[in-house]
């Protein structure tokens, strides 16, 4: 009887993610903004006032690349540092109002290819897909914290 481990389902999964974002960046690319400067211009339209490290978790990138693309977001007008009023070293990240007409854009870009990337499928259909896929990554995030280091080859696990 086949096992869902039988299933090789990584590439299906990775070419998806691919030809989504090959398509939203053809559709997009009229915004002059790279991925990485339209992820961290809609994180931070959703949560104003981050700090750089902590803009840098969610998108799970390194500081000092997160630092690179706020520096061209600002020159650019789109976000603007201000002064973290209880650590003076410390600065808060805020989009601007040429930010926010931007990201209705890019979402309204976004929902119309979900709408036409989802054409036949049907919503119930969609969500059992997504509560799959749900699964599976808090398995693999589980797998972060009890997975142990491999031992250097020719040393016995203590």
């Amino acid at each position: 009887m086949p096992k869902p481990e039988d299933i090789s389902f990584g590439y299906l999964l990775n070419d998806v993610t691919l030809l989504f974002r090959k398509h939203f960046d053809r559709r997009a690319v009229k915004f002059g903004l790279t991925r990485a400067q339209w992820r961290a211009t809609k994180m931070l339209y959703r949560r104003e006032g981050l700090r750089q490290t902590e803009l840098a978790e969610f998108l799970e990138m390194e500081p000092i690349a997160v630092g690179r693309v706020i520096d061209r977001l600002q020159a650019a007008g789109f976000v603007e540092r201000r002064p973290d009023p209880k650590d003076r070293r410390a600065w808060r990240l805020y989009t601007t109002a040429q930010a926010s007409g931007v990201v209705d854009d890019m979402e309204r870009i976004a929902y119309e290819l979900r709408r036409e990337c989802t054409v036949g499928v049907t919503y119930e259909e969609l969500s059992q897909a997504m509560d799959v896929m749900t699964r599976l990554k808090e398995n693999l995030q589980a797998l972060d914290t009890t997975e142990a280091p491999p031992s250097p080859e020719g040393e016995e696990s203590k």
